[in-house]
């Protein structure tokens, strides 16, 4: 089964998730940060950013490059374990570059969730791209 634990926790989890990409919808950083430990852990395609501040900070500064940002997630698999869990979450985005160009990435999450006092967060999130229609 790709989904164990307790349904609340599913549930609060799932809410997460939707809860980082409403964030970046919106572009709203502040709502987007607070989906992250203070100590989390950034992987992009090995590239790894470690803290809430320089995470935010490097989302941020990409997000500028982007006139528009479309991003959709599912998730494919949890796994919880206490105050602990493990997830698989697939997404799809698009991106309006500056030159008016568009760019359609479909990606991976590999993440760690810590429950803390404000709830469930993102510990880890360790970013590939699985396939990319480039700009034209």
């Amino acid at each position: 089964m790709a989904f164990s634990g307790p349904a609340e926790d599913q549930i609060a989890i799932r809410a997460l998730i939707d809860s980082y990409t409403d964030a970046v919808f919106r572009r709203d950083p502040q709502d987007w940060g607070a989906t992250w430990t203070e100590d989390a852990l950034w992987n992009l395609m090995g590239t790894e950013v470690r803290g809430r501040e320089a995470i935010v900070g490097l989302w941020t500064q990409a997000m500028s490059g982007f006139p528009f940002v479309a991003f959709f997630a599912q998730m494919g698999s949890l796994a919880i374990d206490g105050d602990r869990a493990t997830g698989r979450v697939y997404t799809h985005e698009y991106l309006e570059l500056a030159d008016g160009s568009v760019s359609r990435p479909i990606g991976q999450y590999l993440d760690v969730y810590a429950r803390t006092a404000d709830g469930w967060r993102f510990a880890e999130r360790h970013f590939s791209v699985l396939k990319e229609t480039q700009p034209k």
